[in-house]
């Protein structure tokens, strides 16, 4: 027997208050039971138990140990239920919210093949910029941008999200192509608007470290990502916006990156949000599809954009 093992041992004549009810729970001889919390003693080099000849009471360190033993319990349980819940073929309603852009670009592709592998899963995706209130409106999965505020929800980063400024050439062309962060200030922008964020500058570190927000000239507004690209792409307007907008168009030179020797901090990272760990198997499932398909090291966003790595990084003095 290993120590683990005689740590529930220990845990066990606790919660049944006797050597004699620990060992009919077991199916075993007392005497078994006694040997065996004895040789934990020695294992661990402290005494865990004042034993008389009709009673024990714990000690100090044999209470502390019993707590260690309960979390042990409990950490085998949930290993064991994982791993039988990889045995299982995931089946029933999985419910997933996104915003309209990661779910069209980014989560999509992960469901049709999902669904592939696993037939017997249906799948219904919300696609919108409300925060929804996942457990009264009973949604299994979310994937936000920035860590939810609700600290009853478990939330796993997913991958980080870098800010960009880009435009295409000819609007370099025919604006001229800035120099420093208060050139923007006098250039057509197209900026992201809704009903609980609206960007109206541009947050970076200065020369000194100081963070800083320069103002900015939106002549075009919208909470939809495609129509604020659509905007960019017709020359008359440059956008900031995180990485995972720009993908496709920065690999296609359809959008050249401006003052790439600013420091941008990182906008807000992805995100899979769900209301408790013990997830299902066709949650846990596609969940690590997800990841996978996004990529935590380099997230796939970031794949097409040449020489991200060394874009608006921190100024060296």
């Amino acid at each position: 027997m290993d120590t683990t093992s005689r740590l529930i041992m220990l845990l066990e004549v606790v919660e049944q208050g006797s050597f004699s009810k620990a060992a009919e729970l077991r199916n075993i001889d007392r005497s078994v039971i006694s040997k065996q919390i004895g040789k934990l003693e020695e294992e661990l080099g402290v005494r865990l138990l004042n034993r008389t000849t009709r009673s024990f009471s714990l000690t100090a360190a044999g209470a502390e140990m019993v707590k260690k033993a309960a979390d042990l319990r409990l950490l085998l349980q949930d290993t064991v239920q994982l791993a039988e819940n990889y045995h299982q073929e995931p089946r029933g309603l999985l419910r997933i919210t996104a915003s309209s852009y990661i779910g069209k670009y980014y989560l999509m592709p992960v469901i049709t093949d999902f669904q592939k592998r696993f037939p017997q899963v249906s799948v219904e995706i919300r696609m919108d910029d409300r925060v929804v209130d996942m457990i009264s409106e009973g949604y299994d999965l979310a994937f936000r941008v920035g860590e939810p505020r609700d600290s009853s929800l478990v939330a796993r980063k997913i991958a980080r999200n870098k800010m960009l400024i880009l435009a295409t050439q000819r609007f370099i062309d025919t604006y001229g192509e800035p120099k420093t962060m208060a050139d923007l200030a006098d250039l057509p922008a197209a900026s992201y608007s809704s009903s609980h964020l609206r960007f109206e500058s541009i947050s970076y570190i200065d020369e000194d470290g100081k963070p800083q927000e320069q103002p900015i000239t939106p002549v075009f507004r919208s909470n939809d990502a495609e129509a604020l690209m659509s905007k960019v792409l017709s020359h008359t307007a440059f956008f900031t916006a995180p990485a995972f907008f720009f993908a496709d168009q920065v690999d296609t030179d359809q959008l050249v990156p401006l003052l790439t020797h600013v420091n941008l901090p990182d906008y807000s990272a992805v995100y899979a949000v769900y209301p408790h760990r013990d997830l299902p198997v066709r949650t846990r499932l596609f969940l690590d599809a997800a990841r996978h398909y996004i990529g935590e090291q380099k997230p796939r966003w970031e794949r097409n954009i040449p020489d991200i790595d060394k874009l608006y990084q921190a100024n060296e003095k």
